[in-house]
C-alpha cells in the first residue's frame, strides 16, 4: 500500500515505554546494510496486454525428495498465480476466476500460504492457499511433486463460502479477503488459515477440511478486530488517517505454529503478536515511526496530509508495515521479518522470547553494472524465508520478496511507463551475515 494515501494519525494505549521513543531519522537508512539478489522472476505488467498481472506475495514449497526441485508460488493479484523453479524461471501460470458477471469482480489473488500434509481422501497432500480478495474466498491448489510442469491443481469446494461477505453485493465492495497465514495445530492435527479483512481491521481463523469427493472447503471459527484508535499517554484518541469509513488494515501476517503465535502487521501502525487462535489479547511487538502523526483526508487528492509528529513511534519500520515472515531454527530461536515499505528495507527481530529487535537491511540494486545487474527491491508488500537445503545454491535458505518497481522500465504502446513488478530471490546466507554483523 501507499503511505502518501493513508499517512498514520493514530494514538496508541497500553504500549510500553520502549516502543515511546523519538523516532529515528529516516536520514539514517543510508548506514543500512546492502545484501543482492542471486536471480528474479520474469516481469509482471499491470495492463492488458500483461494480464492484468501485478506481483504481490510468495511462499516457497520445499520439495523434501528433491530440494533443488523446490517451488516458489506467488500471486499475481487478477493474473492469478505463479509457479517458479529456484532460477526464477516460470514453471506454470493458473489465472484467477473469471467475474460471474458484467457488473461483478472477477478473482484476484491478494496472499498466498502453504500447509503440508493436509489430509485428503486419506492421504497427506501439501496445499498452497490463496486469499481471492476479488471473490471473497479462499483458494486452495494441491502441490504434486510428481507433474514438474505443472505441479498446481485446484482443490478448491466450488461450494466454499465467502470469508467475510453475507451476500454478492457485499463481494462487489471489496471489502474481503486480503492478508492471508496458514498454520496446523500440532495437538489436535487440525488445519487453519487466518484472513484479514480488506479495509478494516478483523481477522477470521478458518478451519479447512476435506471433503468426501477430494476437494478442500472451510468454515469460520471466530473473528477477532484489532483497535482501530489508540491513546498515547496524553489522552488524546490517534487514528490512522484514511479515506472515511476505512479502518487501519491488515496484510502482512505469519503464524510460528511451534509456539501457536500470530503475528499481523497493521498496515500504518505497528506489528501485533497474539495466540493463532485468536483467543487472548494482542499486544503490539513494535510500532512504524508515523505512528500518533496525525493526518487531514483530503479527497480531491486522495491523500493525508500530515500534522505534527507528538514523537510517540517506533525507531524501526516505516510505514507502511508489510510483509512478515520468520525463519526458523532448529535450537527454537530464528528471525521474524517484517518489509518496512516505506523506505525500503527489511527489519529483523528475535523470533524468542519478546522479539527484540536485531537490525535493519535492504535488498538492494546490484553495484555492478551490464545486462545482468538486478535491481533491488522496492516498496515490497510480500516476504517468503524458508531454513532448508536449497541444493548448491542456497544450502541454508532462500529469502524471496516482492519488488514493487521492477527495473528497467517498459513503455507501453501510449507511450507510458507500465506497472511492472516481480519477485528477487536472495541467498539466506547474505542475509545471516548482514544480521550477524
Amino acid at each position: 500500500m501507499h503511505l502518501s494515501r493513508r499517512l498514520a494519525t493514530a494514538c496508541l494505549g497500553a504500549v510500553t515505554a520502549a516502543l515511546m521513543a523519538t523516532p529515528a531519522n529516516p536520514a539514517a537508512a543510508t548506514s543500512t546494510p546492502s545484501v543482492y539478489a542471486d536471480s528474479e522472476t520474469p516481469a509482471l505488467f499491470d495492463d492488458a496486454a500483461g494480464g492484468d498481472a501485478n506481483a504481490d506475495d510468495p511462499a516457497i514449497w520445499f520439495n523434501a525428495a528433491d530440494p533443488d526441485a523446490s517451488l516458489v508460488i506467488a500471486t499475481a493479484k487478477q493474473g492469478g498465480l505463479r509457479v517458479h523453479d529456484l532460477d526464477g524461471r516460470q514453471i506454470q501460470s493458473i489465472q484467477a476466476p473469471a467475474a460471474p458477471g458484467p457488473d461483478a469482480e472477477p478473482g484476484r489473488y491478494n496472499n498466498v500460504d502453504l500447509l503440508t500434509g493436509l489430509r485428503i481422501r486419506g492421504s497427506r497432500t501439501d496445499v498452497a492457499v490463496v486469499s481471492d480478495r476479488g471473490r471473497d474466498r479462499l483458494r486452495i491448489y494441491g502441490v504434486d511433486r510428481h507433474h514438474p510442469d505443472k505441479p498446481l491443481t485446484d482443490l478448491t469446494d466450488p461450494a466454499a463460502p465467502r470469508v467475510f461477505s453475507a451476500t454478492e453485493a457485499e463481494v462487489d465492495e471489496q471489502q474481503t479477503a486480503y492478508g492471508l497465514a496458514t498454520w496446523r495445530d500440532a495437538a489436535t492435527g487440525r488445519s487453519y488459515a487466518l484472513a484479514s479483512q480488506r479495509h478494516t481491521t478483523r481477522l477470521a481463523l478458518l478451519e479447512l477440511t476435506a471433503t468426501a469427493t477430494g476437494t478442500v472447503t472451510y468454515h469460520r471459527i471466530r473473528t477477532l478486530d484489532l483497535p482501530a484508535s489508540f491513546d498515547i499517554g496524553d489522552g488524546t484518541r490517534w487514528t490512522p488517517c484514511d479515506e472515511p469509513g476505512r479502518t487501519p488494515q491488515v496484510e502482512g501476517m505469519v503464524v510460528d505454529a511451534q509456539r501457536g503465535t500470530l503475528y499481523a502487521a497493521q498496515e500504518d501502525v505497528g506489528i501485533w503478536r497474539m495466540r493463532a487462535d485468536l483467543t487472548g489479547s494482542p499486544r503490539m511487538v513494535d510500532t512504524v515511526r508515523e505512528f500518533g502523526i496525525p493526518g487531514t483526508y483530503d479527497p480531491v487528492t486522495d491523500e493525508c496530509t500530515p500534522g505534527p509528529d507528538p514523537g510517540v513511534g517506533g525507531k524501526h519500520i516505516t510505514a507502511d508495515v508489510e510483509g512478515l515472515t520468520i525463519y526458523h531454527e532448529d535450537d527454537g530461536e530464528g528471525y521474524l521479518l517484517a518489509s518496512s515499505q516505506g523506505d525500503n528495507t527489511f527489519v529483523a527481530y528475535e523470533r524468542e522470547g519478546d522479539n527484540d529487535y536485531v537490525g535493519n537491511f535492504r535488498v538492494a540494486p546490484a553495484a555492478s553494472g551490464g545486462t545482468d545487474a538486478m535491481d533491488g527491491s522496492e516498496e515490497c508488500d510480500g516476504a517468503a524465508v524458508l531454513n532448508a537445503p536449497l541444493g548448491d545454491e542456497y544450502p541454508h535458505g532462500l529469502l524471496v520478496v516482492h519488488d514493487g518497481f521492477n527495473a528497467p522500465d517498459e513503455t507501453g504502446e501510449d507511450g507510458e511507463v507500465r506497472t511492472n513488478t516481480n519477485f528477487k530471490f536472495v541467498d539466506w546466507d547474505d542475509v545471516a551475515d548482514t544480521l550477524d554483523d
